[in-house]
């Protein structure tokens, strides 16, 4: 992973970085903005909803030429059930998909594309749905 900065958004913290000469935003910190003990259920929350697992999908298919869309279908048809659950790493190792990288370690997480970022933002309503312009 690239060297990471930081910016502000609201008065918090927000980590981001290139990868691929694409901005990559850290849902882990976007999450905490909701709930500092427990972000990680703020994430894969917003993984259960259809309408989110639809948004990723399209995402997936016009910017990834490598993505399952075969393990997508599976998912697809399990999201919004009860039983239904799924987690960053899930996602992206079973459908190969590359807008949201898990790292670990010290200074790791969820990061997104800016444009599944701003989704995540948006849809939990933590007070990010602006536009914001990095550079």
């Amino acid at each position: 992973m690239s060297k990471t900065k930081k910016m502000d958004v609201l008065s918090k913290a927000v980590t981001f970085y290139q990868h691929r000469d694409e901005d990559f935003i850290s849902l882990t910190d976007i999450a905490r903005y909701r709930d500092a003990q427990r972000g990680d259920y703020i994430i894969q929350n917003w993984m259960r909803n259809r309408n989110t697992i639809e948004f990723l999908g399209i995402w997936e298919q016009l910017n990834n030429p490598d993505f399952n869309s075969i393990e997508f279908d599976g998912i697809r048809k399990q999201a919004g059930l009860n039983s239904f659950s799924l987690t960053p790493k899930r996602w992206t190792s079973t459908t190969g998909a590359i807008g949201i990288i898990t790292k670990a370690g010290r200074y790791g997480g969820t990061f997104a594309h800016k444009d599944i970022a701003f989704d995540v933002a948006e849809t939990a309503s933590l007070g990010y749905g602006v536009y914001i312009e990095i550079g």
